[in-house]
């Protein structure tokens, strides 16, 4: 049974109107990534200039908390403006975005600066959740979605990365980050499904499993997952964030690029298995960074530390990512479930600065560590729970899905279970869908009856039974 699922995962080939869909995906998510980073990079900045390294943080983690609104605005937003009054409504808030954009590199006061920043990360929530949800329509299938999300991560990081290097000017920064911005609503706009099969497998997954209890468990428990995991995580970055604005370390510098080849290492090895053990290698990950917290608290190396925690944040913003983009295709309101991952880290990580920081600066080492370990033991609780009800939900709606299928696209599918010939298939077909004598089948397909025994031998060794009846049989149960 799980071979047939396989399959019908990934059964549809990916031609050339795929691969336009899938370069316009990653484009979208890799410039929306570079410009949510840049700007987080150019607030942090601009608020770190008149205030302390602590208060940069709590700056940095509200703006990212106002941003998980945005995120989850998107729906009433798609809900309430149609057509021309939702171009108007974008055009405004593009305009808006860039007044923000320019009067936090003027840095007038902190007050100043953080009120556009508050109100610049509202907007690029909104638009955010925009393009998870677009990125998702536009791929007709999700056979390769981790490593899309991984190499749009991986661009949107070395853009940033590249831009944080080059560019020493705060005015001509702002001007960078509106053009993308611009490039990225333009995207938005005009980028639509190739063909109608894209948007209506959303639709029509969404409506055989709005009903199932067991989709709102799964939901749960992957909003609980990443919670538990933004609380490891954010923890970490607050500490790299602290060693920037004080001067210890420019989190610009190369040590970033291992968060951008993470990512990307990160897409390829989550589709491994149809992403069947995505959770337990994001589990392994964790690990690292408990270890990582070890290495910061008992004064190890600083670099060895940033390292390994831009490695495993690489693998958490694309696990949540492609988690709840894969997750959001099987919803009642997959334009909202598609940004989820994303605000309920950022929100997550704005609840627990206070805590973080106070931990962080009280200077007991024992206390972090422990903490530290209660949420990952927590972690590993949640992650087997996550894996075993995320197995039996994409397994019931994919079974669901071969109940609906005719006997032409059943026999595609068990032909390409079992590697058989276009021939083989036909007589599998005939055996399998008719009563007719070896004779009658020889005759209606104008073989010999030789010929049609050479086939059907073939089909037992494929299949790995003995007679007819095993044909049937296990075309009927898988």
């Amino acid at each position: 049974m799980n071979n047939i699922l396989n399959k019908l995962r990934q059964s549809e080939a990916f031609d050339e109107e795929n691969i336009i869909s899938c370069i316009k995906s990653v484009v979208i998510m890799g410039i929306f990534t570079f410009i949510f980073l840049g700007a987080e990079y150019l607030y942090v900045n601009m608020i770190a200039l008149s205030v302390s390294g602590d208060k940069a943080v709590m700056a940095q983690n509200y703006a990212l908390g106002i941003s998980a609104l945005g995120f989850l605005l998107y729906p009433v937003f798609c809900r309430f403006c149609k057509d021309k009054l939702r171009t108007v409504c974008t055009v405004i808030i593009t305009a808006a975005s860039f007044l923000c954009i320019f009067f936090i590199c003027r840095h007038i006061s902190y007050s100043v600066t953080f009120a556009f920043g508050l109100l610049l990360f509202l907007f690029l929530g909104i638009f955010g959740s925009a393009v998870f949800y677009k990125s998702m329509c536009l791929l007709e299938n999700e056979k390769y979605l981790a490593r899309l999300v991984g190499i749009s991560y991986m661009i949107g990081v070395l853009l940033q990365f590249v831009n944080n290097n080059i560019i020493r000017s705060e005015i001509i920064e702002a001007v960078i980050l509106s053009a993308f911005l611009t490039a990225l609503v333009w995207l938005l706009v005009k980028s639509k499904p190739v063909n109608e099969k894209a948007s209506a497998v959303i639709e029509e997954v969404s409506d055989t499993s709005k009903e199932n209890p067991k989709g709102t468990v799964l939901g749960l428990l992957l909003i609980l997952l990443v919670v538990l995991m933004t609380c490891i995580f954010s923890t970490l970055d607050n500490a790299v964030t602290l060693n920037h604005t004080t001067g210890t370390m420019d989190i610009g510098q190369w040590p970033r690029t291992f968060l951008a080849f993470s990512g990307l290492i990160a897409g390829f090895v989550f589709d491994i298995n149809s992403r069947k053990i995505m959770s337990l290698i994001m589990y392994c990950v964790m690990l690292l960074s408990t270890i990582c917290i070890a290495v910061f608290e008992f004064a190890g190396p600083f670099l060895i530390g940033l390292i390994i925690f831009y490695m495993s944040a690489g693998f958490f913003a694309v696990f949540f990512t492609t988690a709840f983009m894969e997750f959001a295709r099987y919803t009642k309101i997959p334009e909202l479930w598609a940004g989820v991952g994303r605000a309920v880290n950022n929100i997550t990580a704005a609840v627990i600065t206070g805590g973080s920081l106070a931990l962080l600066s009280s200077g007991n080492s024992i206390a972090v560590i422990t903490i530290v370990l209660i949420l990952f033991v927590t972690v590993s609780i949640v992650t087997a729970l996550y894996a075993y009800k995320h197995k039996v939900f994409i397994d019931e709606i994919l079974a669901n899905d071969i109940l609906t299928m005719d006997d032409n696209e059943r026999l595609q599918l068990f032909s390409e279970e079992f590697s058989l010939t276009s021939r083989e298939a036909e007589v599998f077909g005939q055996l399998v869908n008719t009563e007719e004598s070896i004779q009658a089948i020889a005759e209606s397909l104008c073989i010999s009856r030789r010929t049609l025994e050479r086939y059907i031998s073939s089909i037992y060794e494929k299949t790995g039974v003995k007679s007819r009846v095993g044909l049937i049989r296990i075309y009927n149960e898988k």
